[in-house]
């Protein structure tokens, strides 16, 4: 793991990657980021897990990331992907196609998570070493929209695996894979979207305003 840790964290910049990278690259950026008024069933939403060796963005690994699409209030298993940082051997170009393809992969979509600054700054702090980006897409935060979206049923931010059995959700017991994580967190986004719709959150754009708002009025009361 420390090998690991020596070429996925690096100081570097877009310059120093290979041609079709860098190609790449600059026609993620070049790309418009898909409109957020929309009502929820015509968004295409990425839903995402990681896998680190620990909880510090500033010093623990990234392993591994695994997301899937939502769109039309459906998940698309065909609309996926699972990177396993691990299996790069230590070839800095393989982990860096291998970042880029998720950047393509998102296309600038909003994202969703269970707890976004963990997440959050994991890629962030991949993408900056090894790209030279700034990597904020827009975060739905699932930790803090569930209990303002399910008020009648929690008030305050719980465990992944308590929302998983007070909504009738099949999790399985002990550790889970990323991917399964993923599908687990899809389908309560797909519950919370009903929900959001219900109280009139009923656009990306909200859900990410409602989001935010959440976080802040929660952390601050």
């Amino acid at each position: 793991m420390l090998g690991l840790k020596k070429f996925l964290f690096k100081s570097g910049s877009a310059s120093q990657l290979p041609g079709d990278i860098v190609a790449a690259l600059e026609g993620w950026r070049a790309s418009e980021a898909p409109p957020t008024d929309d009502l929820h069933f015509h968004v295409r939403y990425v839903v995402v897990d990681i896998v680190t060796t620990g909880m510090n963005a500033e010093k623990d690994d990234l392993v591994g990331i695994s997301a899937v699409a939502v769109r039309q209030h459906s998940i698309l298993p065909n609309d996926a992907v699972s990177i396993d940082f691990t299996m790069a051997d230590e070839d800095p170009a393989a982990v860096d196609r291998q970042l880029m393809a998720f950047l393509k992969f998102v296309a600038k979509a909003p994202m969703v998570c269970f707890h976004v600054p963990y997440a959050g700054n994991f890629l962030q702090r991949v993408y900056k070493d090894r790209f030279g980006i700034d990597f904020q897409p827009q975060w739905v935060d699932l930790a803090w929209l569930l209990p303002s979206m399910f008020d009648d049923k929690a008030h305050s931010v719980m465990p992944l695996d308590h929302w998983i059995e007070l909504l009738g959700l099949d999790g399985g017991s002990g550790r889970r894979e990323s991917m399964d994580n993923v599908l687990l967190l899809a389908r309560l986004f797909q519950m919370l979207l009903v929900r959001a719709a219900g109280k009139q959150v009923d656009t990306a754009a909200r859900l990410i305003d409602e989001s935010r708002a959440s976080s802040f009025l929660r952390r601050a009361y």
